[in-house]
C-alpha cells in the first residue's frame, strides 16, 4: 500500500447511502459516508475511500462478507453499522448478534484501524418501527459496552433527536433523505474532530394534515413501501441481492463543485 490514509465504510443501506439518491454514482446513491470521505480528502489529499456496504445485509452477513475485505485494505479508519435489519425481523437474539459484532470490532481494531460505530436510531412512536424501540435500546447499550471494551469511537445516533423530524427521511420512512445524510456526515466529522464545509439544506415546510389526511398518508405509505418491504422478507429476497459494493477499492472523492 502507498503512504495514504484509508477510510473504509462497512454495513448495510445506512452506510451504502440509500435515500441520498444520485444516479451519477455507483448503485445510484451518495450518502453520509461519501460526504465524510469528501471532507477528509478536502482537508488532506492523502485520504482514499472504500465503501463495502450493501443494502439489506444483516449483521452476520456484514461480518462474513465485509470484514476480511476491509482488513485487506489496511484501513486507517473504519466506520461500521450493522444490526438494523436484524432488529426489524420478527425474532432476533440481540445478545448473540452484538456478541458477534463485538468480535468484529475487535478484529478491526487489532488491525490497527480507528473504528467508529453507531447506536441505533430512536424511532420513538413511529408507526410499525416504533415497536422495535425496546430492542434498539438494548442493542444500543450492548454496542456502547463493545465500543468501550475495544476503544472504538461512538456516534450516538439514538440521541440525535433532531432526526425525528420527518423531513430528514426519505418517503419510505426507513432511510434518510439527503438532508439526513448531510446531518449525519456532520456528526461523524464532529466526533472524528475533523473540520467540514457542509451546509445542511433548509428543510421544506411540512404540509398541515388533519386526522383523515394523516390516515390516508400512512395508508399510502403502507401500500407503496411497507407492503413490498414485508413481501421481500417473506420471500427471503433482499433489495441488495444483485448489487455489488460501491467502491470496493480505495478511491479519492472530492466534493462536487
Amino acid at each position: 500500500m502507498t503512504n495514504t490514509s484509508r477510510y473504509v465504510a462497512l454495513g448495510d443501506s445506512f452506510t451504502e447511502g440509500v435515500g441520498d439518491w444520485d444516479p451519477s454514482r455507483p448503485n445510484g446513491v451518495r450518502g453520509w459516508a461519501d460526504r465524510v470521505a469528501e471532507q477528509l480528502s478536502l482537508a488532506d489529499s492523502s485520504w482514499r475511500y472504500a465503501n463495502l456496504a450493501i443494502r439489506g445485509k444483516k449483521l452476520r452477513q456484514v461480518i462474513d462478507e465485509q470484514i476480511e475485505d476491509a482488513l485487506a485494505l489496511e484501513p486507517t479508519l473504519v466506520t461500521i453499522y450493522a444490526g438494523g435489519n436484524d432488529i426489524l425481523r420478527p425474532k432476533v437474539d440481540i445478545d448473540a448478534i452484538v456478541q458477534a459484532y463485538e468480535g468484529a470490532i475487535g478484529r478491526l481494531r487489532s488491525g490497527g484501524a480507528a473504528v467508529l460505530v453507531f447506536t441505533g436510531f430512536d424511532s420513538g412512536q413511529a408507526p410499525i418501527f416504533g415497536r422495535t424501540r425496546g430492542r434498539t435500546a438494548l442493542y444500543n447499550e450492548l454496542v456502547r459496552e463493545a465500543a468501550d471494551a475495544h476503544g472504538a469511537v461512538l456516534v450516538d445516533y439514538w440521541r440525535m433527536k433532531g432526526l425525528q423530524d420527518e423531513r430528514y427521511w426519505d418517503t419510505d420512512r426507513l432511510h434518510m433523505s439527503p438532508a439526513g445524510h448531510i446531518l449525519t456526515a456532520k456528526k461523524v466529522l464532529e466526533v472524528l474532530r475533523a473540520t467540514d464545509a457542509l451546509d445542511v439544506p433548509e428543510l421544506d415546510t411540512v404540509p398541515a394534515r388533519d386526522r383523515i389526511q394523516r390516515l390516508r398518508h400512512d395508508a399510502r405509505w403502507a401500500r407503496e413501501y411497507l407492503g413490498p418491504w414485508i413481501g421481500r422478507r417473506l420471500r427471503g429476497v433482499s433489495s441488495g441481492d444483485n448489487l455489488s459494493a460501491r467502491y470496493p477499492s480505495p478511491v479519492q472523492l472530492l466534493p462536487e463543485s
